[in-house]
């Protein structure tokens, strides 16, 4: 998979969630993968999930701002962002992984109390 796709999955993720469109999600990710937003808490596994995890996010109002360039490696892209929700800002690092199908196989999201501003 080329960075640039890799880049446009950024935006397209993003785009999501300006426009609160689950389908684009499920565009995005493959079946069977996992979100682990943030690390360290419950991994959410296969599509359903994901929906529900992403459903919730966009009835909150959540808004996505990058705040740098993506950064591409190996089959994965890390990107900066802020999330916008509920009177708040968390600045937060998502890492996507890609399948051999070029859809988001794992993602996840590194941000803390620290990154809540």
């Amino acid at each position: 998979m080329e960075a640039q796709e890799k880049i446009a999955t950024v935006h397209a993720y993003v785009d999501a969630f300006e426009k609160a469109d689950i389908e684009i999600i499920k565009n995005l990710f493959a079946e069977d993968a996992i979100v682990e937003d943030p690390v360290g808490t419950d991994v959410r596994v296969g599509m359903d999930a994901i929906c529900e995890f992403y459903t919730t996010g966009f009835a909150g109002g959540a808004k996505l701002e990058l705040t740098g360039s993506p950064r591409c490696a190996g089959n994965a892209v890390a990107f900066p962002f802020m999330v916008h929700a509920a009177g708040m800002k968390i600045e937060i690092i998502d890492v996507f992984e890609f399948n051999e199908e070029g859809k988001v196989c794992s993602m996840k999201a590194y941000w803390g109390g620290e990154n809540v501003v």
